[in-house]
């Protein structure tokens, strides 16, 4: 007889086969957690970093200056232009010298530059931070992936300098959310800070509308990338449909956050004329509080205002530069060829006519030379210093150490004459490429593959160079589709033959160089 026992507390069974993959939503929300932990990544390498700085500079939280600075530039760049790099700077020195009062103030310098700095990544070539994550395709095979992202741009104004912009990655960093949609993101921010204030939280309600002027700025960011990609092609953005939808879409949120922001005015300043009934410690907290809330919602209000007017001005801006994209005159790119334009009219001229024109070509071809700003006290240094004696014949040249560099051509001159030889077709009829193989390889067996390399080469002669060069003959081949019939090389059997050039218009275009 069986007890119970055996059959209710049997192991379930494991399949033996390895586990399958997560669908794509699973891993979608995975990578988007990865990409996030990336984006924080540079801020915790500022203190990994920091104890590699010469000095003692454990005491600063190198990761709080980061977020600061991110903080200050969000808040400062507007839609045209972006924030002033030494006013950042000056901005975060009361936060960097309140981490170590005793420290003197030009260690504080180079600490809030320092961070600056590795947050724009002025070390890296493109300026930008990039991270390694693996996903799963649809085929289940795990792919590693790329993910580039920047936190702080140096962007150059319209009025001249060059300004400072955070990026969207620097933005979700900074609020504590990526990859968010950000009408989204901006209604829930403004519903939750309406909620906050008719509750009489203006703690909180004072973090989530920094929250919502984050998203604002966000979404002007966008935009503004959007009018910035169509200045330069029309082509690159799709006008016919998403960028209509998103204006269209951008007016009614703000629209929408206009009722939210003045509703939100009103009940701050119900809460704030209501707390000036008492004086108590907490209400002046309180009113505080209110206060600063009134300017947050103030400068989005101001903020939604410039954004709506740059979204009635998207559509005049397409048109105008679809009209200027479309009918401008297509850019002139000239090659330069040095020998044949420069080189080989001037060498046979006497010295003092070649230096004329090498003369005037190295004044334009050098380019402009910045002046060194002058002032007062160099000025005078550069007067007052006597001139420096110098040698007659200048100072004396090291000698130099010459090592002769290992021959490591495949071919030899005997190799490259024999295979000029059999190409050299100038009183010939033209021959195929399977004839000239066969008569190669009856002189030497690595003959053909040098033949076969100077007949691909000539399939499309430098008729243009060889004409400004002076040389009187050229070597072609063409293709005719007949296939090649040899045991080592396939492709065509071309035709190959020599060209002669015309000498006498050769000359005449040299004279008038001359």
């Amino acid at each position: 007889m069986t007890s119970p026992a055996s059959t209710d507390l049997a192991p379930p069974q494991l399949s033996a086969g390895p586990r399958p993959a997560q669908g794509p939503a699973a891993d979608e929300g995975l990578a988007r957690r990865l990409r996030a932990l990336a984006c924080t990544a540079p801020l915790h390498d500022l203190d990994a970093r920091k104890a590699n700085l010469a000095g003692e500079y454990t005491v600063y939280a190198m990761a709080e200056v980061a977020l600061a600075a991110i903080d200050l530039i969000t808040l400062n760049m507007d839609f045209d232009t972006g924030a002033d790099h030494e006013q950042i700077v000056a901005r975060l020195l009361p936060r960097v010298a309140a981490q170590a009062p005793a420290r003197p103030a030009a260690e504080h310098e180079r600490v809030a530059r320092w961070v600056l700095e590795n947050l724009i990544n002025v070390g890296s070539v493109d300026r930008g931070f990039r991270a390694v994550y693996g996903t799963f395709g649809t085929d289940g095979v795990y792919v590693r992936r790329d993910y580039d992202f920047k936190l702080i741009e140096e962007v150059p104004g319209y009025g001249g300098g060059v300004y400072l912009r955070t990026t969207d990655e620097a933005v979700n960093v900074l609020v504590g959310a990526l990859d968010t949609d950000v009408t989204s993101a901006q209604i829930a921010a403004e519903v939750k800070l309406e909620v906050l204030i008719n509750r009489g939280r203006l703690a909180d309600a004072q973090l989530a509308a920094e929250q919502a002027r984050y998203r604002t700025v966000q979404y002007a960011e966008t935009l503004r990338k959007t009018l910035e990609a169509t200045r330069r092609n029309v082509r690159a953005v799709d006008w016919l449909h998403t960028v209509p939808d998103m204006i269209a879409e951008a007016l009614d949120h703000v629209a929408d956050r206009y009722r939210h922001e003045n509703a939100i005015l009103t009940n701050i300043r119900k809460a704030r004329d209501e707390a000036e009934a008492t004086n108590d410690a907490k209400t002046a907290e309180h009113k505080r509080r209110a206060a600063e809330l009134v300017d947050i919602v103030k400068d989005c209000i101001r903020r939604h205002t410039q954004l709506q007017s740059r979204l009635l001005e998207a559509g005049p801006l397409f048109r105008a530069e679809q009209d200027r994209q479309a009918f401008a005159a297509p850019a002139a790119y000239t090659g330069l060829d040095l020998y044949g334009q420069l080189v080989a009219p001037v060498l046979p001229l006497p010295v003092e006519q070649a230096t004329r024109v090498t003369d005037a070509f190295f004044a334009h071809g050098t380019g402009l030379r910045t002046p060194a700003s002058v002032r007062l006290g160099d000025l005078v240094d550069l007067l007052l210093t006597p001139p420096v004696e110098r040698e007659h014949l200048g100072a004396e040249m090291p000698e130099p150490d010459l090592i002769a560099t290992p021959d490591d051509s495949r071919f030899s001159e005997e190799q490259l004459a024999n295979a000029m030889r059999l190409l050299d077709l100038e009183h010939d009829a033209p021959r195929r490429l399977s004839g000239l193989l066969a008569e190669a390889r009856r002189l030497d067996p690595d003959l053909p593959y040098l033949v076969a390399l100077l007949a691909v080469h000539a399939a499309s002669p430098p008729v243009g160079t060889a004409y400004r060069q002076g040389e009187e003959r050229l070597l072609f081949a063409v293709d005719d589709g007949t296939p090649l019939d040899d045991p080592e090389f396939g492709g065509a059997d071309l035709i190959v033959g020599t060209a002669m050039l015309d000498a006498a218009g050769m000359a005449a275009d040299r004279t008038e160089a001359s």
